[in-house]
């Protein structure tokens, strides 16, 4: 089988993905990040056999995929695209907007024992309560209409 054309654009983009990978704390394996990526990815998953050609420069994702990759890695897409607008790649710190009580926390230990099926299951319910609640919310701003007695 013959060896793709080297192109400098997805060899420079494999470095940083290996890089921010390293970084993030995931070892350098294609299986680890795929199964990392479709945990988070709402859509059809990636292969290990994908990931490995991002990570070696065969191939790089798409937008959709890019933004996810981003979030697992803890980079922005951008970063990860085009290179760090400053000369070392910082993984962004998470947001905690609020501590975590002890059912939360004892609810999150649970849940990172769980398959990655059930993990994914979860994260689909989660997503349906909170798209239902933002639904059932009345919307703010200066354009919302009135509603009487609120």
């Amino acid at each position: 089988m013959k060896k793709p054309n080297p192109n400098p654009e997805s060899e420079a983009f494999a470095a940083r993905l290996r890089h921010a990978m390293k970084e993030a704390g995931l070892k350098s394996s294609a299986t680890q990040l795929a199964d990392a990526f479709n945990m988070r990815y709402w859509g059809e998953g990636i292969t290990p056999h994908a990931a490995r050609n991002w990570m070696i420069g065969v191939s790089m994702p798409k937008p959709d995929k890019l933004k996810t990759l981003g979030d697992v890695l803890q980079i922005s897409p951008q970063d990860l695209l085009f290179g760090p607008t400053h000369f070392n790649l910082k993984v962004r710190e998470p947001h905690q907007p609020a501590p975590l009580g002890m059912g939360d926390t004892e609810m999150l230990r649970q849940f990172m024992n769980l398959t990655a099926e059930h993990k994914r299951m979860v994260r689909h319910w989660v997503k349906l309560a909170f798209l239902s609640q933002a639904a059932l919310r009345p919307p703010k701003g200066p354009d919302a209409p009135e509603v009487p007695g609120v």
